[in-house]
């Protein structure tokens, strides 16, 4: 099966590539020729992601899934959420910016728990004309830390900690990360949509 992953993030193609198998062929938007900036201007992960699926299928024909991922921090209401590339304003996302704004806000605040929301949103023709869209959720649950920690990822993973271990995402190194990220998560059910759907097909 052809279809387009809302991305160029090659790092997030070989992942998903991987996760989904042989059965599918994941092509980027630099694969369909797709370069310009899509609208990403949603109230909500749902909305972003729903809005770059549908970009694609609309303009180029694809079937198209697209995702979005963001922090919420329980004591600042979910903030940054949807905001979470560009927490700090200014153009471009500025991960060190990000950081420092988030941690100043948090500042002597007990209450640090936080999750990683990862939404992704397939748009397929078959779908498109039974008027119907699937969402798939991933989440991981932990807590921001009191300052920085690690090297590896990017974001928020230096000042993330997971439930169950004592590490930062940037600390745990890509492998651990990628296997119990609120990205894997929401590509496996994804992944398990999709073969449960070719089963209902035999």
């Amino acid at each position: 099966m052809k279809i387009v992953f809302a991305t160029n993030n090659a790092h997030k193609l070989s992942e998903i590539r991987e996760i989904l198998g042989p059965g599918f062929e994941v092509l980027s938007l630099n694969d369909i020729g797709c370069h310009e900036d899509i609208p990403e201007t949603g109230s909500s992960l749902e909305a972003n992601a729903l809005q770059k699926a549908r970009y694609v299928y609309v303009n180029y024909g694809y079937d198209c899934f697209a995702d979005d991922t963001g922090l919420e921090v329980e004591a600042l209401n979910g903030e940054p959420g949807v905001f979470s590339a560009r927490y700090a304003g200014g153009e471009g996302h500025d991960s060190e910016a990000n950081m420092q704004k988030l941690l100043r806000k948090l500042s002597g605040q007990t209450n640090r728990k936080a999750r990683f929301r990862t939404i992704i949103a397939l748009v397929r023709k078959k779908d498109e004309e039974e008027g119907c869209a699937h969402e798939f959720e991933g989440i991981v649950n932990g807590v921001i830390t009191e300052e920085k920690s690690g090297a590896e990822g990017f974001g928020y993973d230096p000042i993330f900690q997971p439930n169950g271990y004592d590490k930062t995402f940037a600390e745990l190194g890509m492998e651990v990360k990628n296997a119990i990220s609120h990205r894997a998560r929401a590509v496996a059910n994804l992944a398990a949509f999709f073969k449960e759907e070719e089963k209902s097909q035999h």
